[in-house]
């Protein structure tokens, strides 16, 4: 039977999510198969030799133990610790760089850029958002009319988006390359008051751009995205693949259940 350090922050103050309930609930259908130890973050590195795989889940956001986070993906990395996700993940993992690097090669996402000088080539806007490069939660995030100012002397460490007019956001989640389900929030105001999305075939096309941009072939992923108000196309938000809550209280039995059932055979496959 294969050891499992699954770590997650049972404690995270997340607005709208219950990290805790999620974690307690995956973990009791994971020792059905998998000898499993839950523990926090900033003790991952500690304990992961004892193991044969860490898997990453609701951790909460690095920037809350960044120093933490760094010594366990350079510990991992040089004594080739198996990690779920793995570590070569290109969006989130490795910070928000994505979003201007896909920004500029032209792919659907909220245009963005992270120098104060390339703001004129962003599309014009009342309003544009500021926020750490390295940040999540909405941390540090700023809304204001004149953004070259409020990012003057954070070149490379802040991003620079214009504020999109956008009917509503939805999620699609997958494990490993598999689409598993969608969730969308009617209420752009109410980013966490979820519910089911059917998605159609060019949603679909739309968010496994980004899944094979990314290149994983075991772990799971989350592709966030608005939908414009003014054109109805879909744009990035956001490439989930570190620690993406999956809302699984909001599905349906079924549905979860297939989850459930797909991310073992993912980590069966990982850990054979």
């Amino acid at each position: 039977m294969s050891r499992l350090l699954y770590v997650t922050d049972l404690a995270y103050p997340a607005q709208g999510r219950r990290y805790g309930d999620e974690d307690v609930f995956l973990t009791s259908r994971l020792r059905e198969e998998f000898a499993v130890a839950l523990c926090h973050p900033r003790d991952a590195a500690a304990l992961m030799d004892g193991f044969d795989a860490v898997v990453v889940r609701n951790s909460g956001p690095v920037l809350h133990y960044r120093e933490a986070y760094e010594a366990f993906r350079a510990a991992a990395l040089a004594r080739g610790t198996r990690v779920y996700n793995p570590l070569t993940g290109r969006a989130d993992q490795a910070g928000k760089q994505y979003l201007p690097d896909l920004s500029a090669a032209g792919l659907p996402v909220i245009p963005t850029v992270d120098r104060a000088a390339d703001v004129p080539r962003l599309p014009a806007a009342a309003s544009y958002a500021v926020k750490p490069k390295q940040g999540a939660d909405s941390v540090g995030l700023v809304f204001t009319a004149d953004p070259a100012a409020e990012a003057a002397g954070a070149d490379g460490e802040v991003l620079i988006q214009p504020r999109i007019d956008f009917a509503y956001e939805v999620s699609f989640y997958f494990v490993d390359r598999d689409f598993q389900y969608a969730l969308h929030a009617p209420d752009p105001d109410r980013r966490w008051l979820l519910e089911p999305y059917r998605p159609t075939a060019a949603d679909l096309s739309f968010a496994r751009t980004f899944i094979d941009w990314n290149g994983l072939d075991h772990g799971i992923q989350r592709v966030d995205a608005c939908r414009t108000k003014d054109t109805g196309e879909l744009l990035l938000v956001e490439l989930e693949d570190l620690n993406p809550y999956l809302s699984l209280d909001l599905l349906d039995a079924a549905t979860r259940e297939s989850f459930v059932a797909s991310f073992i055979r993912s980590l069966r496959a990982f850990t054979a």
